[in-house]
């Protein structure tokens, strides 16, 4: 299963002119540089290296800002960078994105910082969490090569967004989580009617088991999200990046702290930095990547303070269960634009992160799941020890709903006062004179 040949211009029978061309133009394997077709494979067959989708560089160059500002207020605005759905009948799509970049200034100012700091707030997707972005691409995807089911292995948001784009478009889709997810999320996934199975496991348990499942006779016609269509999968986080720089009116912040599980997402917003810079849509300049983890699933940060190269597996735990990825599979790659940015990794522990999560609902009205407090905890740390500028603009990812991730908050939030339905309790209560 091969998808529509790159560079080839199709009739947009929906806007009643051409859509832009494909620029993607193969895959190719991030360690050895081996080249393949528009497959469906994430692992390259001469290393084992993993793939992500190869562009012509010339059809990126022709991409104007002007195009891209006058598409849909979705991610679909950037298709003309993107390795699917250049035909609007193609996608598979919940249209997500254009989600608000919201100005911290009480936070900065609470922080020292004072070259600006900007939420991107990815809680305002349609599933409430930026893996709406990675399965609109994966699932158009899977549609172009042939797979009529989709599935995921998940911690969480990404079931929620696999089973919403299912019930959207009638497919069906099998989502697998670990049984102790969180209660918000394994309602979420359940709601829309998919088959949910809970994993006696970890992640990495359950990512093992999906695996094995799609070398089946049975899941022979079934994209799994995250595996076998995973290079178009990754290449959605690219959007986050692409507008970042345009809500800041086609610039790249100088600093950005991301939350990191597998690694993914910081390693696709640097490279929507770098596309974007090679295009020429803006001006070539230096940004840093800072990665923020849980004290309870640490792996990428003890493999950046050991100077490592390689990322060692390690058995997660701790209230941040969507970034709870024991084996992150992108974990080298994110050291390495962690390292080639000048950043560093951050870690905190579960009394910080709730912390975090108030820190930013109290001062900005952004409520936040447990990754979101992981990066403002981060944030601050990066501040106090010296690491990250307080002069310059730093941007700060908030990639979920707080509703999501209720259960840690539950024991330190709640009513402030308590009173009967009288002036006089009112008064006693100190709500009035």
């Amino acid at each position: 299963m091969t998808l529509t040949a790159p560079g080839s211009l199709q009739a947009d029978s929906h806007a009643g002119g051409p859509v832009p061309p494909c620029p993607a133009r193969g895959l190719i394997c991030r360690n050895c540089g081996a080249t393949f077709g528009l497959i469906a494979e994430h692992a390259c067959a001469e290393c084992f290296g993993p793939l992500e989708v190869d562009y012509d560089p010339e059809l990126m160059k022709a991409v104007t800002r002007e195009q891209i500002e006058a598409g849909p207020q979705n991610i679909w605005r950037y298709v003309a960078l993107l390795p699917v759905g250049q035909d609007p009948a193609s996608r598979v799509s919940l249209d997500p994105g254009m989600t608000p970049l919201v100005r911290a200034d009480r936070l900065a100012e609470e922080l020292g910082l004072t070259g600006g700091l900007w939420v991107k707030d990815d809680s305002a997707n349609p599933t409430h969490s930026f893996k709406d972005r990675v399965v609109s691409l994966a699932a158009t995807a899977a549609k172009g090569l042939g797979y009529t089911k989709i599935a995921a292995a998940s911690t969480g948001n990404l079931a929620n967004s696999v089973a919403a784009h299912a019930a959207r478009m009638g497919l069906p889709s099998f989502v697998f989580v670990p049984s102790d997810l969180e209660p918000g999320k394994i309602v979420q996934s359940a709601v829309y009617g998919q088959t949910l199975v809970a994993v006696d496991g970890s992640y990495d348990d359950v990512n093992r088991l999906t695996s094995e499942l799609a070398e089946t006779d049975e899941f022979e016609d079934t994209a799994f999200v995250n595996q076998n269509v995973r290079p178009y999968y990754a290449e959605g986080s690219k959007t986050m990046g692409y507008e970042l720089a345009e809500q800041l009116g086609w610039r790249i912040p100088a600093q950005v702290v991301i939350p990191m599980a597998s690694g993914s997402l910081l390693t696709k917003v640097d490279k929507a930095f770098r596309e974007l810079t090679a295009a020429g849509i803006v001006e070539a300049t230096e940004w840093t990547i800072f990665g923020a983890q849980s004290a309870g699933c640490d792996p990428i940060a003890t493999a950046f303070d050991n100077g490592w190269d390689v990322v060692k597996p390690v058995k997660p735990s701790g209230i941040a269960k969507s970034l709870n990825i024991g084996n992150p599979a992108d974990g080298p790659y994110a050291l390495d634009a962690i390292r080639r940015t000048g950043g560093a990794v951050g870690r905190v522990g579960d009394d910080e992160i709730v912390q975090g999560i108030r820190d930013l609902a109290r001062t900005t009205g952004v409520f936040a799941e447990t990754a979101g407090g992981v990066t403002v905890a981060v944030l601050r740390q990066l501040v106090e020890n010296g690491r990250l500028d307080r002069t310059k603009e730093t941007v700060v990812l908030n990639t979920g709903e707080g509703l999501k991730t209720l259960d840690p908050l539950e024991p330190v939030v709640g009513p402030t006062h308590r009173v009967d339905p009288s002036l006089k309790s009112a008064r006693e209560a100190g709500l009035i004179g």
